[in-house]
């Protein structure tokens, strides 16, 4: 229970990045640990303490066998989302750039108060 806790905490911590900072590399910062708390605990949900890997060695004991395996679709879709978390994050980081270069700061309050 303790590591579905932190791994809420880690969102909350990440949240309070992208609702309370102003700076946009700060709130960029923020997304990227929320979402890896949320891969975090996708992870979390498909682990069971002392399982293998699903690899069938007998198929007279499938089903035996599968008892003990963990869930291997969290993992499959964790390395999905890892792969455009990455992607997302390049755009984001891109735009964050070009607003710098435009405005010259990356304070959000005065890029709102310039015009052009």
């Amino acid at each position: 229970m303790t590591p579905y806790i932190l791994c809420t905490v880690l969102f909350m911590i990440g949240l309070y990045g992208v609702i309370a900072k102003k700076n946009l590399v700060k709130i960029v910062i923020g997304l990227i640990i929320m979402e890896y708390a949320v891969n975090l605990m996708l992870i979390l949900i498909g682990y069971r303490k002392g399982g293998g890997a699903p690899i069938v060695t007998d198929p007279a004991n499938a089903v035996r066998e599968a008892a003990g395996f963990v869930d291997p679709l969290p993992q499959a879709l964790i390395v999905t989302s890892i792969v455009i978390g990455l992607g997302f994050t390049a755009i984001i980081i891109a735009m964050c750039l070009r607003l710098y270069e435009k405005y010259g700061t990356f304070d959000i309050l005065q890029i709102r108060r310039l015009k052009g």
